[in-house]
């Protein structure tokens, strides 16, 4: 606005434009037209390095830099400018900046106030202005306060709305994350499901054969499990599960894929290990679970066979699986509780 009125002022002093005889100012005071336009230009410059330097008080700030500028608007522009008197709504307009129902009773009712005192000091004596152009102006700023009032309302529904929908949005995902995460993992014991294990196996293959990933594959089984549940229970057997899939998940690294496969059954991918590396992680898990003190269970003695495979480029899933397999069964039917790779000639001391 302090440019446009610039712009105006320098395109009327160019033209030769003249105010009417008996709105002319005098001569003698007529400087005092470029002082209210540098007042202008610095209180835009000091607001605008206020805001940009972070001080307190920003929105006094804006609301007296609008209050000084449209003072020196009115006065710049009265002697040319029908219904400048609008100039003088400037501090109630940043109310709409804020969406503050309060500023904005607050600055419209200053501004009436403040045109009333101007009126009756200045227009009805010196410009000759009639009553009833002071009182369709005063209308006018009781109208926009009004209509400023409805903005602001309107505005905090749509926001009240947004923030709502936003919200819902929100919930909707986290649903969406637990039903997601539901149908990965095994309810009853953390671990990744039979499901998601083969894809995640699938797109570990990929980059086995594509960027020469390191994989190896171990599957355990809890021996005489089923002996565990005929004895005790399957509630009993059910606590097993859990205890021992709660070992291999804190045991296992963070690159490392950990999952119930089926039954008393698990399987873990580990990526970027060596054999060396793999083999002690599985036979520390080995010897971890085989610790375990289960006195629910008669303090009975828990124990896992494991079998173990790295992958080389090439092999496919089903050979992977059947090497596995093989040194699982290898463990299982050498006497139980120790680690085996495939293609050992004998099961590895326990």
């Amino acid at each position: 606005m302090a440019a446009i009125a610039l712009i105006g002022q320098v395109f009327c002093a160019l033209i030769g434009l003249n105010p009417e005889p008996f709105r002319a100012i005098s001569a003698q005071i007529g400087y005092l037209l470029f002082f209210c336009n540098l007042l202008i230009l610095l209180s835009v410059i000091v607001a605008e390095i206020w805001l940009r330097s972070d001080f307190r008080f920003q929105k006094q700030m804006v609301v007296g830099c609008g209050f000084v500028i449209s003072c020196l608007l009115y006065f710049v522009s009265v002697p040319y400018v029908d219904g400048v008197q609008i100039a003088l709504m400037m501090p109630a307009m940043t109310s709409l900046v804020y969406f503050d129902r309060r500023m904005l009773y607050v600055l419209g009712l200053l501004s009436i106030f403040e045109y009333a005192v101007i009126y009756y000091m200045l227009e009805r004596g010196l410009l000759n202005k009639p009553l009833s152009e002071f009182l369709m102006m005063e209308c006018i700023f009781i109208v926009f306060v009004v209509l400023a009032h409805g903005v602001i309302v309107r505005a905090r529904e749509t926001s009240e709305y947004l923030e709502q929908l936003t919200q819902s949005e929100q919930g909707l995902l986290v649903e969406r994350a637990i039903a997601d995460k539901l149908l990965k993992i095994d309810a009853l014991t953390g671990l990744y499901n039979h499901k998601t294990f083969h894809e995640y196996l699938d797109s570990l293959l990929e980059q086995c054969e594509t960027n020469g990933l390191r994989l190896q594959l171990a599957l355990f089984d809890i021996d005489n499990f089923k002996q565990v549940n005929d004895t005790y229970g399957h509630w009993i057997g059910d606590i097993v599960l859990k205890e021992v899939a709660g070992k291999i998940g804190g045991m296992i690294g963070p690159n490392d894929f950990a999952a119930r496969y089926g039954g008393e059954e698990f399987a873990i991918i580990f990526t970027d290990k060596d054999p060396e590396e793999a083999f002690a992680l599985a036979e520390e898990l080995r010897s971890d679970i085989a610790g375990m003190e289960h006195p629910y269970a008669g303090g009975r003695r828990i124990t896992v066979s494991i079998g173990l495979y790295r992958y080389y480029t090439g092999d496919g899933k089903e050979l992977l699986f059947r090497k596995t397999d093989e040194a699982l069964y290898l463990a299982k039917h050498s006497g139980k509780n120790q680690v085996v790779t495939s293609g050992d000639k004998k099961p590895v001391p326990v």
